[in-house]
């Protein structure tokens, strides 16, 4: 979904972990009015992924293990396959961006806390919404 506008103006400043309000996400009958979302991560313009254990919003250059921006496994050809191999303290040092939403952030993840009243596949136009069985007061 996307977040267009000045909806896009709420997520600023938010952190990884932070909870917001889904009615900022999508637009008219498609937005998430109701539920609860949280912030799980992220990536900017050129596909660098947000670090949940990186301070701020700007690039940094860090030396990591396995995990979050970097698989940790070192591929080798041999006979004309390639193969992944994971050695014991193997660090690389890459470019990753801080745990804050900025102007540069291009992709939010989010996951959903607590849910509203409208089902995700009636929004997603998925489902069709049931109607409302109520009667009018007359027994046939």
């Amino acid at each position: 979904m996307e977040i267009t506008g000045s909806n896009y103006n709420h997520f600023l400043g938010k952190k990884i972990g932070d909870s917001v309000d889904g009615m900022f996400v999508g637009e008219g009958d498609q937005s998430l009015t109701g539920y609860r979302l949280e912030i799980t991560g992220g990536s900017d313009l050129t596909g660098r992924p947000m670090r949940p254990d990186l301070d701020g919003s700007g690039v940094k250059s860090v030396l990591i293990t396995a995990g979050i921006g970097y698989k940790g496994d070192k591929k080798v050809n041999k006979k004309g396959k390639t193969y992944r191999y994971k050695y014991d303290g193997l660090r690389k040092r890459r470019n990753l961006r801080g745990n804050v939403i900025s102007q540069e952030t291009r992709q939010i993840n989010l996951k959903i806390v607590e849910a509203g009243k409208r089902p995700l596949g009636v929004i997603f136009g998925v489902e069709e919404e049931a109607p409302d069985n109520q009667s009018s007061g007359e027994e046939e």
